[in-house]
């Protein structure tokens, strides 16, 4: 591997930090650009990471910090809306017997984690820029950023998330398309009886559950049909989420006390996508929410996405000639693990949107996360 070789990564989550820790760990000459000043590290409440993200943490070598912040559990709990305990499964530790099922984490957590760890990494991180013009050719990318400034790259990984402009900029036209579900999020404290994850199905919405993120900490969602975002003023927020889990019972009543801020209530679309054929052009490629987003109903997104940069640092750091038919590679072996898990998040909310009573969705969840546990 010519360690000359530079790559910049467009956008700092977790696709982005994960990509640039392993390719700095492999020697690449690594620059980093962050559109947001903050680099993401007040937003998001809460996220469930399972055993196969878990994975990819520990290669990182960040999993002791992970485990030492967040709350791991082994179970799943359905409860009828009024609280009452259904059914308690046990969770499939798809990242290995010597991981957890799952952590839950708060999101600012983890991306101090892994914003650390790019730090630690040599790479040079520049916040607060985008890259306006794209120029390529057969051996690089010329980019032109947002301070006037320029420089030559190998390659370019996107990893700007949804609305990459960078995926709209190659000419790649799949877009986010919305699920006809939403989700009211929020942080709180965890009241002592709450170890896992618990969802209840039905009541006034389609699901209300919680997640452990701490010792002391939580954060609760509630998925209803969406509605027009424009309609739902910003400082409404706490108001709705707070009508919504009241109708639950159980833990939800310590729960809805301390839904009391708007500001820390967020409120988001499910969407779902997949690019067909190929996640690059030339010497741009994908990752991540570029490439595919699902809605939460899996909690695979951020796993998906720190798999999709696992392999391609593999591809990268393993062959010496980076062409269409590796990165090609890339996307086949991606796309063979992605696109069920994107249909099986879709699915199974298209279901409750139906109204679909008999369907098994314990069924359709087990198969895809047997097949999450094999390596990526």
């Amino acid at each position: 591997m010519d360690e000359a070789r530079t790559v910049l990564v467009i956008g700092g989550g977790a696709a982005g930090n994960t990509v640039t820790v392993l390719l700095r760990r492999a020697g690449l000459s690594v620059d980093l650009i962050e559109a947001r000043d903050d680099w993401n590290a007040t937003a998001g409440s809460g996220i469930t990471l399972q055993g196969n993200a878990l994975r990819v943490l520990r290669e990182l070598g960040v999993w002791d910090r992970v485990e030492a912040s967040g709350f791991g559990f082994d179970a799943v709990g359905i409860t009828a809306p009024d609280g009452s305990v259904l059914h308690v499964a046990e969770d499939l530790r798809t990242g290995g017997d010597d991981l957890p099922a799952t952590v839950g984490m708060q999101r600012p957590r983890l991306q101090q984690i892994l914003m650390d760890a790019v730090r630690a990494s040599g790479a040079r991180v520049r916040l607060g820029s985008t890259a306006t013009s794209l120029e390529q050719d057969a051996d690089g990318v010329n980019v032109l950023f947002s301070d006037g400034t320029e420089n030559r790259y190998d390659l370019v990984i996107a990893a700007d998330g949804l609305g990459s402009t960078t995926r709209a900029a190659v000419g790649i036209t799949e877009k986010p398309e919305p699920t006809g579900m939403a989700i009211w999020r929020v942080a709180a404290p965890r009241p002592a009886g709450v170890t896992r994850t618990d969802l209840a199905y039905g009541g006034p919405s389609y699901i209300a559950g919680y997640c452990p993120t701490s010792d002391t900490t939580l954060y609760a969602y509630v998925v209803e049909g969406n509605r027009d975002r424009t309609s739902i003023p910003p400082e409404s927020y706490a108001d709705e989420m707070r009508r919504l889990a009241s109708a639950y019972g159980g833990f939800w009543p310590e729960i809805t006390a301390h839904i009391t801020d708007p500001a820390k209530v967020n409120y988001t679309w499910f969407e779902h996508m997949l690019v067909e054929g190929s996640w690059h052009r030339g010497r741009i490629v994908l990752v991540g929410d570029a490439a595919h987003c699902c809605p939460p109903t899996l909690a695979q997104g951020a796993a998906l996405s720190m798999e999709d940069a696992w392999v391609l640092a593999q591809l990268l750091t393993e062959n010496p000639s980076w062409d269409d038919a590796l990165f090609q590679r890339y996307y086949e072996r991606r796309i063979a693990r992605v696109r069920p898990v994107v249909e099986a998040s879709v699915q199974i909310g298209r279901w409750q949107l139906d109204g679909v009573r008999d369907a098994d969705v314990p069924a359709l969840m087990g198969r895809t996360m047997t097949m999450l546990k094999e390596l990526p």
